[in-house]
């Protein structure tokens, strides 16, 4: 079974499963930019999920209840965020494995 971000793409995607594989999208985006190991993340993938939360409440989304129009415009707002430090080959990679996911969700 295929998975992205740990949602298999066989089952029903909701827009929380989408908003929690932007955060793991987002910490993985920032290890493979700096090379740090995933493993030593903890307190990196926290600060991951604030800037996600941040995004949610600067478009006016709400992270608890999020719909696809709130995930697709937090996709854009972490995309403008990132490109001032981020190899955009990365932001790329990332925004296609998570529009996979966008695209199947309910």
């Amino acid at each position: 079974m295929t998975k992205v971000y740990g949602i298999g793409m066989d089952q029903e995607i909701t827009p929380l499963m989408v908003r929690d594989a932007l955060i793991e999208c987002f910490f993985q985006a920032h290890c493979a930019d700096t090379g740090m190991d995933q493993t030593e993340g903890d307190t990196n993938r926290q600060y991951c999920g604030e800037i996600i939360k941040k995004s949610f409440n600067d478009i006016g989304g709400d992270f608890n209840n999020p719909t696809k129009e709130d995930v697709l415009k937090v996709m854009g707002k972490l995309k403008e965020f990132s490109a001032g430090f981020r190899d955009p080959s990365i932001i790329e990679k990332h925004s296609k494995e998570i529009m996979k996911l966008v695209e199947k969700m309910k």
